[in-house]
């Protein structure tokens, strides 16, 4: 498809031909989460130190994060989203796993962020001058708002991409990888469920592109998503193989900047010299009490080790019960610093942190709870990194066994190195910049100046 497959009839788009040296007045927009925050804050001053301006828009509670970053930030949505809203929007996936933190997701928490974006971005976009669009592909819908002024945008995966042709198993499930005629179907059969959680979105959208008087195919899951460029931070070397992407999808590697995050103060002096384990669950999904106290229970048998374990904020730690003499319980911890220093990562999974594990050549032992970590574990032994535990199989055994397997077999910790001299070749954040500009640098003069393109 051509640069024209992405816009509105009678848009005048206006972008330099040359995007890398004239600069760019580039927007940004990204689910309120940490998990999409982080990478989408680091593409952002990537994009600001080649020279472009980067401005992000969002609910108010993200304002802070933000700046605390050097981005500019625009705020929408205050009236609907006053500070401290956020946090008490998503607490509830806390307690929640599998398939009901999706539901909870996308007819809770989804809706009512992606109307905000319709009612107030555009109005935002164009008070601000922007010219082009970095959008959080899991921010449903969002990029509607500058296809209908004509702004052209791309598409970043902060997540694990998602495939939803068959061809491999939807992340959201922890299947492996199966071509065979009864592996495809069941991928397949994975698809419906999203379909039908998705459903009240799809309306907002449609009602949305009807008063826009926008013409999308609403048959094809990709009708909206960009035609210039989809930029996924997972490496391609950790996916399946066997995913079907267009053309214009690319591979990028992890966006990691620690110097873009806010400074979490940790207790160094307490590190011994003994092999570390870092142990996280995550800032959303991180709620359930009895998979840290198997965790704790887990790690109390391992007094040559020291853990660090990081619990967030959805749990009590006085509630998690006696923590073991070898472990530093804490709310937050500085991740990327601890994981240079261990031998193992217990984890729920999460694309960041097991990206970041990776870049360390760190392993991982993983306890995938909901949204796309289930599909991250499985590519975790896939590439014999790690070992997984199903979260309705979790026990003490069970974790004790697998966590004494990757750490004496150097196996996986060699996996993990190899993944680390990937990761540090293929320098994510500035591929991912690459091809954003050159995906704007894309667009011909001979076609911004058409006024009769419609959407395929």
């Amino acid at each position: 498809m051509t640069g024209s497959d992405c816009y509105p009839r009678t848009a005048k788009i206006k972008v330099p031909c040359n995007a890398r040296e004239i600069p760019l007045k580039i927007g940004f927009v990204s689910l309120p989460v940490t998990g999409h925050l982080n990478p989408m804050i680091a593409l952002a001053r990537k994009l600001n130190q080649r020279g472009h301006e980067a401005v992000f828009f969002g609910v108010p509670d993200i304002g802070s994060i933000v700046r605390a970053a050097g981005v500019t930030f625009v705020p929408y949505g205050e009236k609907e989203y006053p500070i401290g809203s956020i946090q008490d929007l998503y607490a509830p996936l806390a307690k929640r796993c599998g398939v009901e933190v999706i539901q909870y997701a996308f007819e809770k928490c989804s809706p009512g962020l992606t109307q905000a974006a319709f009612d107030y971005l555009p109005r935002k976009l164009k008070e601000i001058g922007i010219e082009a669009m970095a959008i959080d592909t899991a921010h449903s819908f969002i990029e509607i708002a500058p296809m209908s002024m004509g702004i052209p945008y791309v598409h970043i995966w902060n997540i694990l991409p998602l495939d939803f042709s068959g061809a491999t198993p939807i992340g959201l499930y922890s299947w492996p990888n199966d071509p065979t005629p009864e592996g495809l179907r069941r991928n397949l059969e994975g698809l419906q469920p999203l379909g039908a959680m998705m459903g009240n979105l799809v309306s907002m959208a449609m009602s949305y592109t009807t008063k826009a008087d926008l013409e999308i195919d609403w048959s094809d899951p990709y009708a909206t998503v960009s035609k210039l460029a989809i930029i996924a931070q997972t490496p391609k070397e950790f996916d399946f193989v066997g995913s079907t992407w267009p053309p214009h999808f690319h591979y990028a590697g992890p966006f990691h900047d620690d110097r873009g995050r806010e400074p979490i103060p940790f207790t160094w002096e307490k590190l011994n010299d003994k092999p570390l384990i870092y142990a996280s669950l995550g800032t959303l999904v991180n709620g359930l009490e009895h998979v840290y106290k198997t965790i704790l229970e887990v790690v109390g048998q391992l007094p040559e080790a020291q853990v660090v374990f990081s619990v967030g904020n959805n749990v009590n730690i006085y509630d998690l019960g006696p923590i073991p003499s070898n472990t530093i319980v804490v709310q937050a911890a500085p991740q990327l610093e601890l994981l240079k220093r261990a031998a193992l990562c217990i984890t729920h999974a999460g694309l960041n942190t097991a990206l970041e594990s990776l870049a360390q050549g760190v392993p991982m032992v993983a306890i995938p709870i909901a949204f796309d970590q289930p599909g991250v574990a499985a590519r975790i032994v896939e590439h014999g990194v790690g070992k997984f535990l199903d979260l309705e199989q979790l026990t003490a055994d069970g974790l004790l066994q697998l966590v004494q397997t990757v750490l004496q077999n150097p196996n996986y910790r060699d996996r993990a190195r190899h993944f680390e001299e990937i990761i540090a070749q293929t320098q994510g954040l500035d591929a991912a910049a690459d091809i954003i500009e050159q995906a704007f640098q894309s667009i011909r003069a001979d076609f911004l100046a058409e006024p009769t393109t419609t959407l395929s």
